[in-house]
């Protein structure tokens, strides 16, 4: 450990000298450019050759004084530029003529600057000014470059000497640790610190966790720990620790006991009101450890036994209770009697049968109705009322049903969770065909709360126009919960993101990125706002979700809008 720590901290030291000196290198290697290209700009005539209107020519007098500067400089390169960003000058003499990598903006504003860059020729330090005639005129920019594999040869090598201090550094470290670590372990018999905790933590839980009374005494009989039970027990205190056992007990049978004056296994003493078990084990330091059982908690286990059997007892009632209503079902089916059965099943476990068939009179999908069925189940266990809005009617039309019922199941599922608890807990299911006006309020309230990029432009209009033939459907989940905050309701959406603990097999906040992600692959949107109760509102618009109508296959295709809107709702009219 002392080791670690020294190695560590010679580590730490080492990188927090080393990164100011890497910046202070790039300082001067940036300052350094900066100087060359200031003295390079002041050249006299260089502005008169930029300005003289002859062009950029790889053998022309800007080239050659720039090679003359970047030979004695020992720069990487120096570029003349005009105002273009056109190079007049370049080590390689290709790119002159060309534009240059880097954005020349600031040096051409008039600006100094120095920084690392990367450009054609490679990572460099960098320094840019620019080139005025004699009026003061910015008629162009000089750009040096020194060689960023310079400074890095520069600080390399001054990285052995600094290794070398901490080096001696962290083997004094690792000497001091040696020699306190050899004296640690004659002390404390070769045990690691891991060790020792991990002895005392096991001490503490055994002596505290037992359900039998431990008193240790030392050679003078002073008691030298005493658990929680003994505590108990013996009517003593944590304070009476150190004190002689006489002092803390009083005289008596109980003391004579625990000194170890009265030998013998199982010795039965008396403790107020309580006659206790006492067995006590002599320690090699000329100390002893005494166990105290309580008789009475023997009796409390053979009443617990007696109980025990009884609970076996009633349980072999109740499966008895249960094999026969299993027998009573089975016969029920072999006799045919099918309504009776499910009558039977019903009272049993008790499912509403009024809002299974409220359910499948409006909701025609077998796949979707079956989950309302089960769904309502699950919220009158939970203490919830989950009912079908009164303008509920679903034909058996859907296009892809195991989508939407992992859509409603989804939302159901969190509409139970926040409405559990609640005052008056409810949840309100609404599933419809969409149309015209339905299309509209919906493509507005996306725009509204931000759910949906698309929304309010002309697929927007598309998409309503689609609704109104009868293959749109809207999905609608309110509850009583308490809602969620309105600069929340585009996270509830986000995938991992949950108001509710991650449970321990998995992770949350999946259900409603799912629903969005599905609403959004079939065209339409999914949207979450404020009840008119309160709690939250979730809306899916699913544009195409409904095949058309067999009956309307015949209508003419001018036939009005309030003829059509009627259609869905005498296709999805209750049976009697």
């Amino acid at each position: 450990m002392q080791l670690a720590i020294a190695t560590g901290v010679t580590a730490l030291a080492t990188g927090l000298f080393l990164a100011p000196l890497s910046a202070e290198f790039d300082n001067r290697a940036t300052q350094r450019a900066l100087a060359i290209a200031q003295s390079t700009a002041v050249q006299p005539g260089l502005a008169d050759l930029l300005d003289s209107g002859t062009g950029p020519d790889p053998d022309g007098p800007v080239q050659q004084r720039a090679q003359r500067v970047r030979n004695a400089s020992g720069a990487s390169y120096v570029v003349v530029l005009d105002t273009r960003g056109i190079r007049w000058s370049h080590p390689t003499a290709a790119r002159i003529g060309q534009r240059v990598s880097t954005d020349p903006g600031p040096a051409l504003a008039g600006r100094e600057v120095r920084h690392i860059d990367v450009g054609t020729l490679g990572r460099s330090a960098r320094g840019k000014v620019p080139l005025r005639d004699e009026h003061g005129r910015v008629v162009g920019a000089v750009s040096v470059g020194i060689g960023y594999d310079s400074v890095h040869d520069k600080l390399l090598a001054a990285v052995p000497e600094l290794l070398a201090y901490a080096g001696g550094a962290l083997g004094v470290g690792a000497l001091a640790a040696l020699v306190v670590s050899r004296r640690l372990q004659k002390q404390t018999h070769d045990l690691a610190f891991s060790d020792i905790s991990a002895l005392l933590s096991e001490r503490e839980a055994m002596l505290h966790g037992i359900r039998e009374g431990v008193v240790a005494l030392d050679r003078k009989e002073r008691i030298r720990l005493i658990n929680d039970e003994a505590q108990r027990l013996l009517e003593l205190r944590p304070e009476d620790t150190g004190r002689p056992l006489e002092d803390a007990l009083g005289p008596g049978r109980t003391t004579e006991v625990l000194a170890g004056r009265v030998t013998g296994a199982d010795l039965l003493t008396v403790r107020g009101s309580r006659v206790l078990v006492a067995n006590r084990m002599p320690t090699d330091d000329g100390g002893a450890v005494a166990t105290l059982r309580d008789r009475t908690e023997l009796e409390l286990l053979g009443r617990e036994l007696d109980s025990s059997h009884g609970l076996i007892d009633a349980l072999r009632a109740q499966d008895h209770e249960h094999a026969n209503r299993l027998h009573v079902l089975l016969g029920l089916l072999e006799l045919g009697l099918y309504e009776d059965a499910v009558d039977y099943v019903s009272d049993a476990v008790g499912v509403h049968r009024a809002t299974a068939e409220q359910i499948t009179g409006r909701v025609r999908d077998p796949l979707l109705a079956a989950l309302l069925v089960g769904k309502a189940t699950v919220a009158a266990e939970r203490g919830v009322a989950l009912t079908v809005a009164p303008g509920t009617l679903l034909p058996d039309r859907l296009v892809d049903p195991r989508e939407l019922v992992t859509m409603v199941g989804n939302l159901v599922d969190n509409a139970l969770d926040a409405a559990a608890g609640s005052q008056d807990a409810r949840v309100e299911l609404e599933l419809r065909p969409l149309e015209a006006t339905d299309g509209a309020e919906g493509t507005e309230g996306t725009g509204d709360t931000g759910d949906m990029q698309h929304a309010g432009g002309a697929d927007g209009a598309d998409r309503t126009g689609a609704s109104a033939d009868g293959t749109g459907l809207r999905l609608r989940v309110c509850d009583s919960g308490p809602g969620i905050p309105y600069e929340q309701r585009e996270l509830v959406f986000a995938e991992g993101w949950s108001t509710k603990p991650p449970p321990a097999h998995g992770k949350r906040g999946l259900g409603l990125a799912l629903v969005r992600r599905l609403a959004e692959r079939h065209g339409g949107s999914a949207r979450v706002g404020e009840g008119a109760g309160g709690g939250a509102e979730f809306t899916v618009v699913l544009p195409d979700a409904l095949r058309p109508d067999p009956a309307e296959d015949g209508a003419a295709d001018g036939a009005d809008g309030p003829d059509r809107a009627d259609a869905p709702s005498r296709t999805a009219s209750p049976a009697p």
